[in-house]
């Protein structure tokens, strides 16, 4: 539906964005150990995958699983992607907003940032989740099956992304919409229209493998912690990269 490309936001605070870029590739290190590593996915996937009804403690994983203790699977399940696909369209997020909300927070708070809005949107996720035992719900409302395990880095990515819009709404972006349309948008209406999808997608969206509430969990998340986590960020030179990069040249 919405994928990022390029938004030509300059740094101000930092020339290299260590953190985002250093996420990047331990995201792409597990992935080629979750490929070709010794153990198999689901071994992979059950053993630091974030599965609700363990968290919980409503289930029991086979004995030697998991393999780091379960709360700590709130963290080691944004490591893990099920593809390659998913892998590159979450790190292409990080990629082109990460840089600019690193240099507005600086390295440290750019990666407990990260971790908690990672850990935020896992939780919601598992909540959410458990919400469909035993509850009377609309039949149209499709929630995710709490044996399901999650994976992926989209819910701290998510609220990488909830960071950008705040500081840059009114930056123009490159990205490709509805399956490929490339088109360049303010941040705002870029994001807000993968917002609305998140939103949507997650009552009634047909596809019970994809987190939705882990990205509506790591935006809400991210929104929170923006306002309170940034320190580097000058309100003014926002508007003037904003107004530099929508003067036609």
């Amino acid at each position: 539906m919405f994928l990022p490309l390029h938004d030509g936001v300059p740094l101000q605070h930092m020339k290299t964005p260590v953190v985002a870029r250093s996420l990047i590739v331990i995201c792409i290190m597990v992935h080629l150990v979750f490929v070709y590593g010794p153990l198999s996915a689901d071994e992979m996937v059950g053993g630091f995958g974030l599965i609700p009804a363990v968290l919980f403690g409503y289930e029991r994983l086979p004995e030697g699983y998991p393999f780091v203790p379960v709360w700590m699977t709130l963290v080691t399940n944004i490591f893990l992607h099920g593809s390659w696909f998913h892998l590159i369209g979450n790190l292409l997020f990080l990629w082109v907003f990460g840089d600019n909300v690193e240099d507005a927070m600086g390295h440290l708070r750019f990666l407990l940032f990260f971790l908690i809005c990672g850990i935020a949107a896992s939780f919601v996720h598992a909540v959410a989740s458990f919400s469909m035992v035993g509850a009377s719900m609309p039949e149209s409302f499709i929630l995710p099956a709490p044996e399901r395990p999650l994976i992926g880095a989209s819910g701290g990515v998510s609220g990488v992304v909830a960071a950008y819009v705040i500081l840059y709404p009114r930056v123009r972006i490159w990205a490709l919409f509805l399956g490929g349309i490339p088109l360049r948008l303010p941040a705002y209406w870029a994001i807000g229209f993968w917002f609305a999808v998140q939103f949507v997608s997650a009552f009634f969206g047909a596809d019970e493998g994809v987190g939705w509430f882990a990205h509506l969990g790591g935006f809400i998340a991210g929104a929170i912690l923006i306002p309170i986590m940034r320190h580097r960020y000058d309100p003014v030179l926002a508007r003037a990269a904003a107004q530099e990069l929508q003067t036609p040249r």
